[in-house]
């Protein structure tokens, strides 16, 4: 058997704060990988450098190709299993062919420094997601540790706390953790305007008396920007409860509309997310707003369905929303869908429920009629209005 690849985490204060272990898997390599920065942190060795090329997505496997059979070790920021390294490798190669040797985390440093306990706080990596991630993260009360892709992070950060009405909450930037430059500086987010290291870590103590958005299905309407193509509220709320939302999976929302059912499903945990496919060009930019708005992990593709379902990664679950009526919709959505997974077709035309009607018969599932009626003005009282009658069809493969 080859030896396995080592990943080494490092810290702020390098070398110095490296295991016997760590230091010996680094003088025996042939090869070593890392970042022009941990690079520079190792003393000169007998062993060949090679510093991360971008995108490392891209050339990881190549480098790996390259150098097969040689001594390999690996360079990562503190614990390299933490959103780091450690995991790719493990995910490419295996468990028996990587060997990691971890330093503490920044988020374990962040919180012996904060006097936080680490199981009551939130993790949010911004290192290649966008800002607005944070979005579904920020409630009354809660402990946020953002992991900084770089010096302009906290920035972005504070204007965007600000602009959701977060502006008072405890801002901290935890700067060279660990290392001999370590900074630790607070101060409410809309005060916050210091130039920092790029080697950071942010830590957000919400205000206990800030506007919740919950992750719960159902936001409010008006939570949308939409031109009236919007799954209202209640019916959001079944809809979703049927399709299930389970941390990891994947949901397509065809007719994807102002993207309610699709970002409510991203909502639910980090790791979810959702493809929304919508042909419409005006309606897919206001999803893309909402999407940002409200930080939900959600891709658009842009293109009628189910001519646009072609290529997509396998779904756990499908919302046919929009569309239903087109030329082999529900054959393309049912091959599609993963064994165990969840389809849901909503419909309010007698054209859509008679399609509804034929699967049902065909496959089973569940069917279930929805009204709601909304009170509001009737001159100066008050009456019912009702909304126009909702099929619900779900069904598991």
């Amino acid at each position: 058997m080859p030896d396995p690849i080592t990943v080494v985490g490092l810290g702020a204060d390098g070398w110095n704060g490296l295991s016997t272990a760590a230091r010996t898997s680094i003088e025996h390599a042939e090869i070593l990988l890392g970042s022009p920065r941990q690079l520079a942190l190792i003393p000169e060795q007998d062993v060949v450098q090679i510093p991360w090329p971008s995108p490392l997505s891209e050339a990881l496997p190549r480098l790996l190709e390259e150098h097969q059979g040689r001594r390999i070790c690996v360079l990562a920021s503190g614990d390299p299993t933490f959103h780091g390294i450690g995991t790719t490798l493990v995910r490419m190669l295996g468990a028996d062919a990587v060997r990691v040797i971890p330093q503490p985390s920044s988020v374990s440093l962040a919180c012996a420094r904060l006097g936080w306990a680490q199981d009551q706080v939130q993790v949010v990596s911004l290192v290649s997601n966008p800002v607005e991630r944070l979005h579904s993260h920020l409630q009354p009360g809660r402990r946020v540790l953002i992991l900084s892709r770089g010096a302009q992070t906290p920035a972005e950060v504070a204007d965007l706390l600000v602009a959701r009405g977060y502006g008072s909450s405890e801002f901290t930037v935890l700067e060279q953790l660990g290392g001999p430059a370590e900074r630790i500086r607070t101060a409410n987010a809309a005060n916050w305007s210091d130039d920092v290291d790029p080697l950071n870590v942010i830590a957000v103590l919400c205000p206990p008396d800030a506007t919740a958005l919950s992750t719960a299905p159902g936001l409010p309407d008006d939570a949308y920007e939409n031109d009236g193509q919007l799954t209202k509220r209640e019916v959001r709320a079944v809809t979703l409860s049927r399709l299930a939302p389970v941390p990891g999976q994947l949901l397509w929302d065809i007719g994807g509309g102002a993207g309610s059912i699709a970002i409510e499903w991203s909502r639910h945990h980090p790791s979810c997310h959702a493809i929304a496919v919508e042909r419409d060009a005006d309606r897919a930019k206001r999803l893309e707003r909402n999407v940002a708005a409200l930080g939900a992990a959600v891709e658009i593709v842009e293109g009628a369905a189910p001519t646009a379902l072609d290529g997509l990664e396998s779904p756990d679950a499908i919302f046919i929303g929009g569309g239903a009526t087109a030329a082999g919709m529900f054959d393309a959505c049912w091959n599609a869908l993963r064994p165990g997974g969840r389809l849901v077709a909503n419909g309010v035309t007698l054209e859509t429920e008679s399609l509804i009607a034929q699967w049902y018969k065909a496959v089973g599932g569940d069917l279930v009629r929805l009204d709601v009626q909304r009170a509001s003005a009737v001159g100066t009282m008050t009456g019912w209005r009702p909304a126009m009658p909702v099929t619900i069809w779900s069904v598991t493969k």
